[in-house]
């Protein structure tokens, strides 16, 4: 976790407290505003963290779990950039020890809440499984637990672990090859009160100059993470999805209905921006 004031950044003269994800899979959506002007105006946080403090009106606007965005009905969608996928994710994977229908214990990721949803929605309408559930610490690895299962997300489940598992699931291709459909981990929230004053074209700036930068995020990621810089790539390029478009969109409602109906979210009418058309 990269720790930095809440500050605001100023957007056309009105302050706007932002919040972004930490990850590796976030940084193309954040390149055009964590430069040497507005470096100590952004925070970097997991995801369930970042979704708390939005929750307590310490940000204005943050990327959060799409999970978090249909349970506020004071929450509305902005921009149409996320962190989305049309396939494998490589970052969300349940390792399991057992078949996954004789899973009866499950560790969730404590950085994890869409992620969360999703695998217990999976293990529900596929297997009829309900495990009990513990957190595993962001400072705990796979071997601290000993539970049936293990979800890992972001940055540390991109490496596969020492140990052998009965079953992996990518969570992403999982949901794909079951639905069809696109799944969208994480967008851009804010409180239907604050007005952005243009903020949320900048979101969709700050990513389509990331875009342009992928090579040099990769390199960087690589890096930092100790990945090959082939594998940072294709996870930038192939993995990763970035744009909110009709089929995103579409995949993203599926799941609001599968978490309403599973009681992770109250039932809400999600409000989104207007549809990307590429």
């Amino acid at each position: 976790m990269i720790d930095r004031p809440r500050s605001a950044q100023e957007w056309n003269g009105v302050a706007i407290r932002i919040g972004a994800v930490s990850y590796l899979n976030s940084r193309p959506l954040i390149r055009g505003l964590d430069g040497p002007d507005s470096v100590d105006q952004l925070i970097l946080d997991v995801p369930s963290r970042l979704a708390d403090a939005l929750a307590a009106e310490e940000l204005d606007v943050a990327l959060i779990p799409t999970v978090e965005a249909f349970s506020n009905p004071e929450y509305e969608i902005v921009s149409d950039a996320c962190v989305a996928t049309h396939g494998p994710v490589l970052s969300v994977k349940l390792y399991s020890r057992v078949h996954p229908g004789e899973i009866r214990s499950l560790a969730l990721d404590e950085g994890s809440r869409t992620s969360a949803a999703l695998a217990q929605i999976l293990l529900a309408d596929r297997y009829g499984v309900h495990p009990e559930l513990e957190k595993l610490p962001l400072a705990n690895d796979i071997s601290d637990t000993n539970t049936d299962a293990v979800l890992m997300i972001g940055d540390r489940a991109i490496k596969p672990p020492q140990e052998s598992f009965h079953t992996v699931w990518d969570l992403g291709e999982t949901w794909v090859e079951w639905t069809g459909l696109p799944f969208v981990f994480a967008a851009w929230v804010k409180r239907k009160a604050i007005d952005l004053q243009g903020g949320d074209a900048r979101l969709s700036g700050a990513r389509d100059q990331g875009l342009q930068e992928i090579a040099t995020i990769a390199e960087e990621g690589a890096e930092q993470l100790g990945l090959s810089y082939e594998t940072s790539l294709n996870y930038l390029t192939k993995n990763l999805y970035f744009r909110l478009g009709p089929a995103e969109n579409a995949g993203l409602n599926l799941f609001r209905e599968l978490a309403t109906e599973h009681g992770f979210t109250e039932p809400k009418k999600l409000r989104t921006p207007a549809l990307a058309t590429s």
